[in-house]
């Protein structure tokens, strides 16, 4: 039976096809940066294909790291929809070549550990760049910090080095959602979001205040103007305004430590 043409969908067929909860597609509408193409006289929301094309672009652009204001101008100052997703196509398989290619360097050290071979350090790391932050990390803490934590992320095997990148990014998709939804970054659940924070950073050798169970303020406050200064650090977090988020409640933490 050939597939019906759909010319709407509802608000919760869309949250459980895109991830995104029915909570944050109503903060969108909210804000304006999404709104439902009819809402229903019992207060539904439906979705028209022209806005689902919105959506895809605002979730691409999140992924860039962009925040929800800047995202919003992006949008609706944009005149070319179709070239518009031609970029976001061109850096999508940017990513998409680097992710491939860390992929096959782990794919190497599996067949080579399993083969009894020889490893090749050259082909391990192609697609990696774990020193990418090494001179602000050392401008800041000194060149012990940045050894103590590249020694420690060495000594890894791969499987621990992925629990730890993926503890990593749900902590950044939880500081980016309770900036979305705009949490108050005194509130008890930004100060648990930055308590857990804290616990992450401790669990890193050269980090300051690791091993004592008590982070140095000086160094949490500092971790989150970096933060928000360079996109590279924003992006973690939803872009500058979830870095500023993140930024406001470590202050608020480490004022009450």
């Amino acid at each position: 039976m050939p597939t019906r043409t759909r010319s709407e969908w509802s608000i919760q067929e869309i949250a459980r096809l895109t991830g995104v909860t029915s909570r944050t597609l109503r903060h969108y509408h909210a804000i304006g940066l999404l709104r439902p193409s009819r809402v229903g006289d019992n207060g539904y929301r439906w979705y028209d294909g022209q806005t689902l094309v919105r959506l895809q672009r605002v979730l691409v652009l999140r992924g860039f790291g962009l925040p929800l204001p800047a995202i919003a101008r992006a949008l609706d100052d944009e005149q070319d929809t179709l070239a518009a997703l031609r970029e976001h196509l061109s850096r999508l398989r940017t990513e998409q070549e680097r992710v491939t290619r860390q992929a096959a360097s782990v794919a190497r050290t599996i067949t080579t550990l399993e083969e009894g071979g020889r490893l090749v350090a050259e082909e391990m790391f192609d697609g990696f760049d774990h020193t990418q932050y090494k001179d602000e990390v050392t401008e800041r803490w000194g060149e012990d910090a940045y050894a103590s934590g590249d020694r420690w992320w060495r000594g890894m095997s791969s499987a621990e080095q992925g629990v730890w990148k993926e503890r990593a990014a749900r902590l950044g998709a939880d500081w980016a959602d309770a900036a979305e939804r705009g949490v108050d970054p005194a509130s008890d659940e930004a100060q648990a979001l930055a308590q857990r924070h804290a616990d992450w950073l401790a669990g890193i050798p050269g980090t300051p205040g690791h091993g004592t169970g008590r982070p140095d303020p000086e160094y949490l406050v500092g971790l989150g103007e970096m933060y928000v200064a360079d996109d590279r650090f924003a992006k973690s977090y939803g872009g500058t305004s979830g870095a500023t988020f993140v930024r406001d409640a470590l202050k608020v933490y480490a004022s009450r430590l």
